[in-house]
């Protein structure tokens, strides 16, 4: 019985996989792709913008103060006492949460939030510890929160980003593996000829140069989506089914049940006590779960400088006593995983230059997205089987996310907040009614970018109207109308372009 030859590539080599694997690889990472492609296409492009997301809630509030060192410590207890005091008046036990993180924004916040009544509010600083005004970034909030959770209900939402992100990071495991060549060919790409193989080339090029960071980030996103469910695995594998007890391991100590009046907590005392181990640490955020009663419980974050992890927790109780920490820079390895998983999967560490990076290859990723159906799609079209139908509908999928967003924005600086998610579910679908019901792919794609980048023009004039001469406090609403003005161009250009009329933007067919 003869043996079936192995593969082999330029000059002879044997690929070190075999055929039947390779195909079974293939097969499996085209089925995979495709069942989640619009999942992981919403979340990979809305976690590129969501990168920016604390520079974004600068552009909305541009005539907010900047802290531009780290507050006082008399600053820190000043902010609290204030928005304590505003707290008590409508909550009884009111949570207060003071933070300044200067690498990734000059934003000094307080926020008070009451669970039993529900009530919240949040301010922002200036240096001095004066509550200037609330937070009011309707925007942003609306863009975390459907990269997050998707706008569903947080304990589904999060479950289904988190299988999101197991789905990506399958998908990238399986293509590496169904192409034994793709190191190999790392460099090569095909321009002009088969639309299939020159988008093949870029999905493959693309997703083999930016390999490690597509890894990273969709394996930190699944264990962050589905930490209830690791948790609640834990719990049964470690604390015999004791939820509270192991999401107290992970999450800290919680205040206690004395609710007699007593003083805030001394946040000079508590950080003087940590530079007693730690010289120096640097303040980050302090949680005060129960605030200004004996039973108070205060978490507080400090950095030092050579670990990923923003900063480590030390819990206080309400005498001040330390009395224990979070392990997150010199703890055991999960621990100190933890602590890493939110900056790397938002590239919130070392500053701006790694958030630029972490945009671009992020936006790479949502490009490989895109051209994985678009292969697929382009493969059944050469094989004589053509499907015009969902050929129309992915591209009115990709395209339909650059004007939904716009449209939110527009809405948002309008001054109706309570509109921002009808109005990007609204423009999600008109868009996808119009891929659906236009002739060929080319032109609905084509029509939307020309609605995404003239509602993105919008969005900038509407913005100089309504700030005026504000935008002269943080430089960064300049940034920002800038990244939007050129975006909404190259929409508008690319719309109209020889190239989209070829359809090689839009991802569609030719004739």
């Amino acid at each position: 019985m003869s043996k079936t030859p192995k593969q082999t590539g330029p000059r002879g080599k044997k690929n070190w996989l075999s055929p039947d694997f390779v195909r079974a690889m293939l097969a499996g990472h085209s089925a995979l792709g495709l069942a989640f492609a619009a999942l992981i296409y919403i979340v990979c492009l809305s976690g590129t913008l969501a990168v920016f997301v604390m520079e974004f809630q600068r552009w909305e509030q541009p005539d907010a103060p900047l802290v531009l060192e780290v507050p006082s410590e008399g600053a820190l207890q000043k902010a609290a006492a204030s928005a304590f005091a505003t707290a008590k008046e409508k909550a009884e036990h009111p949570d207060l949460f003071i933070a300044w993180d200067g690498s990734r924004t000059p934003h000094f916040t307080i926020r008070v939030h009451d669970h039993e009544s529900d009530f919240e509010r949040e301010w922002l600083a200036d240096g001095s510890g004066t509550l200037v005004e609330e937070i009011n970034a309707p925007w942003s909030e609306f863009l975390a929160r459907l990269h997050i959770n998707l706008h569903i209900p947080q304990s589904y939402g999060l479950f289904i980003v988190g299988l999101t992100g197991v789905a990506l990071l399958s998908s990238l495991i399986s293509g590496v593996l169904s192409h034994p060549r793709i190191f190999r060919d790392a460099f090569a790409f095909r321009f002009g000829g088969s639309l299939r193989l020159q988008d093949a080339d870029l999905h493959n090029r693309l997703g083999v140069w930016g390999l490690p960071f597509h890894v990273a980030v969709s394996l930190t996103g699944a264990l962050l989506g589905l930490a209830v469910l690791i948790i609640g695995v834990l719990a049964m594998a470690a604390y015999e089914g004791d939820s509270e007890k192991a999401f107290a391991e992970i999450l800290g100590p919680r205040a206690g049940e004395n609710m007699e009046a007593a003083p805030l907590p001394d946040l000079a005392a508590l950080m003087a006590r940590v530079r007693e181990d730690h010289p120096d640490a640097v303040f980050a955020s302090a949680d005060i779960e129960h605030a200004g009663t004996a039973g108070q419980m205060t978490h507080l974050s400090m950095g030092t400088p050579g670990h990923l992890a923003a900063a480590n927790r030390y819990y206080f109780d309400g005498s001040g006593k330390l009395i224990g920490d979070g392990g997150l820079e010199t703890g055991s390895i999960g621990q100190q995983i933890l602590g890493a998983l939110q900056a790397v999967h938002f590239g919130w560490f070392a500053g701006m230059p790694v958030k630029i990076v972490y945009g671009i290859l992020g936006l790479a990723l949502t490009i490989v997205t895109h051209t994985g159906v678009t292969i697929w799609l382009h493969r059944k079209r050469e094989k004589g089987d053509p499907a015009p139908f969902w050929e129309r509908v992915w591209s009115a999928v990709a395209w339909s996310q650059p004007l939904a967003l716009a449209v939110s924005a527009l809405v948002a600086l309008s001054g109706a907040p309570g509109f921002i998610l009808a109005s990007y579910l609204a423009a999600t679908a008109g868009s996808l009614g119009i891929g659906i019901l236009s002739e060929g792919g080319k032109t609905g794609g084509r029509l939307l970018r020309l609605m995404g980048g003239a509602v993105l023009l919008a969005v900038v004039v509407l913005y100089i109207a309504k700030f005026g001469v504000q935008i002269h406090g943080d430089p960064m609403a300049w940034i920002v109308n800038s990244f939007l003005l050129g975006s909404g161009l190259a929409l508008c250009l690319s719309g109209v372009s020889p190239l989209a009329r070829r359809g090689v933007l839009a991802g569609s067919q030719r004739p």
